[in-house]
């Protein structure tokens, strides 16, 4: 019985590993190929991974910029919230005073129905 290895099913091994007796040797091209491929996806991989960087930094930059808007809403807002309340303090207030003057003149007119009657 014989065992046939194919180019493809042969592991290559690094460091001070000793080869097996029964071991196929494979052909100079084929690790060639194999060599240029790995060297291949090493260079896509490192395309991925820089492209996947560039990515990143724009996330942050994008993140950045909508922290610093959302500081500048909140800060808006304060100011309106306190320009709200100072106005409805100044519409109460003038409130007050128009009811102040509308009871008065309802005095003088009741006081002048009351003498004009007499």
């Amino acid at each position: 019985m014989s065992i046939f290895i194919s180019p493809m099913m042969a592991v290559i091994g690094t460091g001070g590993k000793k080869e097996s007796k029964n071991a196929v040797p494979v052909p100079e091209s084929e690790l060639k190929r194999r060599n240029d491929q790995l060297e291949k996806e090493l260079k896509e991989s490192k395309e991925r991974e820089e492209q996947m960087r560039r990515q990143l930094q724009s996330a942050w930059e994008r993140l950045r910029v909508a922290e610093e808007a959302e500081e500048r809403l909140c800060s808006q807002l304060g100011e309106l919230e306190a320009e709200a309340v100072y106005q409805a303090r100044d519409y109460h207030d003038r409130i007050v005073s128009l009811m102040d003057q509308l009871s008065r003149a309802q005095s003088l007119l009741h006081i002048a129905s009351s003498n004009s009657l007499l």
